[in-house]
């Protein structure tokens, strides 16, 4: 069982900057891909960003995000990070964590983190 913690959500001016956190409990993190999804009120959950397993792995991103959004994960620390630049208000939503075990294949989801951006 994995056990995910997201961080680093919070309100800020469109325009601004955020990076989220996901702590994941367990040995096996670096063997897992990761990624991010939002769900903004009254929309369905969608994909934001994902990052292959291992140390090099591949970085991947929705269209809405591409350019403003990077994701990066520190093994060391078993963590993976979301920086979001230049956000807009239709950035706002709650965002989640998922990391994808292949060996049994299994989603693990972090309970989120709210991001506002508004004026």
């Amino acid at each position: 069982q994995v056990q995910l913690v997201e961080s680093g959500g919070g309100l800020v001016q469109p325009g601004g900057s955020l990076r989220l956190s996901c702590a994941a409990s367990g040995s096996s993190f670096s063997t897992y891909a990761m990624g991010w999804y939002r769900q903004a009120l009254g929309k369905q959950r969608e994909w934001v960003a994902a990052i292959g397993s291992g140390s090099t792995g591949s970085t991947n991103y929705a269209d809405s995000v591409k350019g403003r959004f990077t994701i990066s994960r520190d093994n060391a620390k078993n963590t993976v990070y979301l920086q979001m630049n230049s956000l807009k208000p239709e950035d706002t939503a709650v965002y989640y964590c998922i990391a994808t075990a292949y060996t049994p294949f299994r989603n693990y989801w972090g309970q989120g983190t709210q991001v506002t951006v508004s004026s």
